[in-house]
């Protein structure tokens, strides 16, 4: 190995920064969706892939539920947060924080309560 080659190598290691970028996040729950049968996923069934990003959106106002949380994918409605577990993520979606979720598993079987999967994640900020 040429001298020039290593002194480049070391001025690169010099400059390069130490550490990669890393996307750490806290998993906060994996659920399976509520109300799959009476909102959009059903048509929407074939376009859906285990890994797609879901939105979550606050619904203060549901009058079925004051806790309710949406689960959009692709700008449509295909479900909410399982009632029974969606009080965690409105409360941190009423602070403003930032929540990620994800599709974790697809099953094509009779259960609507069993089709989808997903996942919430809380990003975690960098000092």
């Amino acid at each position: 190995m040429s001298l020039r080659l290593v002194l480049s190598w070391l001025a690169w290691m010099w400059v390069a920064p130490l550490h990669a970028q890393v996307d750490a996040h806290i998993l906060l729950q994996d659920s399976p969706l509520a109300g799959f049968q009476y909102h959009a996923g059903k048509a929407l069934w074939t376009r859906m892939r285990v890994g797609d990003a879901l939105t979550l959106i606050r619904e203060p106002d549901n009058p079925y539920d004051p806790m309710a949380v949406r689960v959009e994918w692709q700008g449509r409605k295909i479900g909410y947060v399982p009632r029974r577990e969606n009080d965690d993520v409105a409360r941190l979606l009423d602070r403003g924080r930032i929540l990620s979720a994800r599709i974790v598993r697809l099953s094509e079987v009779r259960d609507p309560w069993s089709r989808v999967r997903f996942e919430i994640l809380l990003p975690l900020q960098p000092d």
